[in-house]
């Protein structure tokens, strides 16, 4: 599991590797180096690889002579004898069936000159500037350890890096040239890359250890020769302690060439194949090549021939040459271009990491869920501006991969504990509300938690309390199956219209409803939003009578009454058990006046902070009374209708009726009664005139203190 995980980290990191590239990848020819290809074309004229030696000769001496090239490399191995001239039997008839016959020995004698083509070409390349190529077979995936040719003079001996921590990439065995061309060379570069896990290549071994020494690779050996310098010398970081692998440079001289931690240089891929010119093979044999595009550059000579399998997948290309990827880095060499991955970039890794994983770990659980999506954006949008920064401008490859898949892991964890978190706590909204508040409310809840509090709260708000009148003698005549089924029919309804009008119900108490606004949730209209669902309370009622008439059931009646002003609101109790109700006067208010609808004969009561809260609507004014346990006196209004429904006859009895109980305020008693007396004309069913009336009665034979002022006190509640 270990490795699958580590490979596919290995594969992402290579994903955002290859994007770095190509997203910053100059681009253009580079006319320094100039890729003499073994093509197709080459292959039809000439013939297939490998061609007879006279043809490399005859290649080798067009280019430094009439095209006058600097530098020739080859990412071609020359690995066995070339018999294809025929010598060699020639040779051995003149030691066998023509041993006696001198004059075959000295044709033969004197053929050898144009029918060795080793030979041949092994003058030709020690005349000329030229550097062999060969391959090393790794040690970590080569099946066997093949060994052919000879190799050249290591770059480095076995005591070169003693005490020293060098891990360099190993090999089994090495397919090299014959010697002949080995030694007539100026030097000698291994072209072996290294292929990642996905199968691209991304970095060149420039030193690949066998059997304890060190050889160079074609490309740092052809930039080391271009620059005239004897030899490379490792460059060891001080300071280190001896299990960091502190080579981080070889050194040509003037010139740098940063490895990594199995001294890997980079590839500075310049953009995708044929950033430097190609020219085939063939038409430099027979001269049809323009003389500038070859004057006085460096060549490689290598093939694009898909049957000769060098085509490779790099991150620019899925088929690319292999030889322009040498192009690419003896370029990067002698532009000091090549992008540095020391060892201790892994140190740095783990400082980011663990810096960010602390910094989201302990910032995310305090956001929201959009605020920790934009938060978590952010930070990575900064982790790569920094990292692409780093790429750009200081040519260091910086890990990125386990960076940005932490990122992800930490948000995609602090959204899986917030939603059980949220689950939570939407499931403790509901066990705590549901039964009493609206699901849109539950809704708005779990949604924005931090718009509640379960902790007790001084807070405006409105109660409302209702009761049926008579319940005592209504539950006598029923049966308790039916008095439960009456009270569900009755109460279902009653409860709908408060949730639907945005109220939580505190409790039932037998037949009463105990209901509040502004709570759990803030609410600015908590006052109209219930007396909208009193109202509609009382028109539901109406409808429900008739319903229970049908059902056989008694006619009911409720009061209402409803009050605004400070409450203590949150979750009260004991230990044992907690309830989240209200809780002070203003609550106790709103009770009182419940009661004070039977005593006035009216089926809803709001106080004059209710009224004053909802404008729109039009009340009549009933009276100021000071409730039983209260001192200060309170007005109190019953509810008509909105000002945009009332009709001009209903406003006409309002108006006369605030007249009387102004003129009984005011002790014009003969005024007061003749008002309620034209009242109770018009509405005699109206108790609220029978009882102004009868208190002007009292009055008349029983005045008033001189400082009254008009307060009536009730005694009862």
């Amino acid at each position: 599991m270990n490795v699958y995980e580590l490979r596919a980290l290995a594969n992402l990191e290579n994903i955002l590797y290859d994007t770095r590239v190509i997203l910053t990848m100059p681009g253009g020819i580079d006319e320094r180096i100039v890729i003499v290809d073994i093509d197709e074309k080459s292959l039809a004229e000439i013939g297939r690889w490998p061609w007879n030696r006279i043809y490399v000769a005859e290649l080798l001496d067009k280019l430094i002579g009439p095209y006058n090239v600097t530098l020739v490399g080859f990412d071609v191995v020359f690995a066995e004898p070339d018999e294809s001239s025929g010598l060699k039997i020639l040779q051995e008839l003149g030691k066998n069936e023509l041993a006696d016959i001198k004059e075959y020995r000295d044709v033969v004698a004197d053929l050898e000159s144009q029918l060795d083509y080793d030979k041949l070409l092994s003058k030709s390349i020690k005349n000329h500037p030229v550097v062999m190529g060969y391959y090393f077979n790794d040690a970590m995936t080569s099946a066997g350890s093949t060994i052919t040719g000879v190799l050249p003079k290591p770059a480095f001996h076995r005591d070169t890096f003693d005490n020293k921590n060098v891990q360099a990439r190993r090999a089994s065995g090495y397919n090299a040239n014959i010697k002949i061309l080995q030694d007539a060379a100026l030097a000698a570069g291994h072209f072996s890359p290294w292929i990642d896990n996905d199968g691209g290549i991304r970095r060149i071994p420039m030193v690949i250890e066998y059997q304890g020494n060190y050889y160079e690779s074609l490309s740092l050996v052809m930039a080391r020769v271009l620059l005239g310098v004897e030899q490379t010398k490792p460059v060891f970081e001080e300071g280190y302690d001896a299990d960091y692998a502190a080579l981080e440079k070889l050194s040509l001289e003037y010139l740098d060439i940063p490895v990594d931690k199995n001294l890997q240089a980079i590839i500075p891929y310049r953009g995708k194949e044929r950033s430097f010119p190609y020219v085939s093979a063939t038409d430099v044999i027979h001269g049809r090549v323009d003389k500038k595009i070859l004057q006085d550059a460096v060549v490689l000579v290598g093939t694009t021939a898909p049957g000769l399998f060098d085509l490779r997948t790099t991150p620019v290309q899925k088929q690319y040459a292999g030889v322009e990827i040498h192009a690419n880095l003896i370029a990067g060499i002698l532009d000091q271009n090549i992008k540095q991955s020391p060892a201790y970039v892994d140190g740095i890794e783990f400082i980011q990491l663990l810096f960010i994983g602390c910094l989201l770990t302990l910032l995310l659980p305090l956001l929201s869920p959009v605020s920790a999506a934009f938060a978590t954006l952010l930070v990575s949008m900064i982790t790569i501006v920094f990292n692409m920064m780093f790429w750009q401008y200081a040519n260091w490859v910086m890990p990125l991969a386990a960076i940005l898949l932490l990122i992800f892991m930490i948000f995609i964890a602090n959204m899986i504990y917030g939603f059980f978190i949220e689950r939570r706590g939407k499931l403790q909204i509901a066990s705590t509300f549901g039964q009493y508040i609206p699901p849109d409310l539950i809704n708005e809840m779990n949604f924005n938690p931090d718009s509640y509090t379960l902790e007790a709260e001084n807070r405006e708000m409105t109660v409302l309390f209702s009761d049926i009148r008579g319940f005592t003698t209504i539950s006598e005549g029923l049966t308790p199956a039916q008095l439960s089924e009456l009270m569900n029919a009755y109460l279902t309804p009653m409860t709908k219209i408060i949730h639907e009008n945005r109220g939580t119900i505190d409790k039932y108490i037998g037949d009463a409803v105990m209901a509040f606004w502004g709570a759990p949730l803030e609410n600015p209209q908590h006052a109209r939003h219930a007396l909208k669902a009193s109202m509609d309370m009382l028109e539901r009622l109406n409808a429900l009578r008739l319903e229970f008439i049908e059902r056989g059931w008694p006619e009911i009646r409720i009061g209402v009454g409803l009050h605004t002003g400070m409450m203590s609101v949150g979750n009260m109790g004991s230990e044992f058990r907690l309830s989240y109700t209200v809780l002070g006067d203003a609550v106790n208010l709103g009770s009182r006046l419940e009661g004070l609808t039977k005593s006035y004969g009216v089926e809803l009561i709001v106080s004059e902070t209710t009224k004053a809260a909802v404008p729109e609507y039009v009340y009549r004014e009933i009276d100021i009374v000071k409730v039983k346990g209260k001192d200060k006196p309170i007005g109190i209004y019953e509810p008509i209708a909105l000002e945009e429904e009332i009709t001009e006859s209903e406003l006409i009895e309002l108006k006369k009726s605030d007249e009387a109980i102004s003129a009984y305020r005011n002790q014009d008693w003969e005024r007061a009664r003749l008002l309620l007396q034209e009242l109770q004309g018009v509405s005699p069913e109206r108790k609220l005139y029978s009882i102004y009336l009868e208190r002007i009665d009292d009055f008349m034979n029983y005045p008033p203190p001189s400082d009254w002022d008009g307060v009536f006190v009730h005694t009862t509640k």
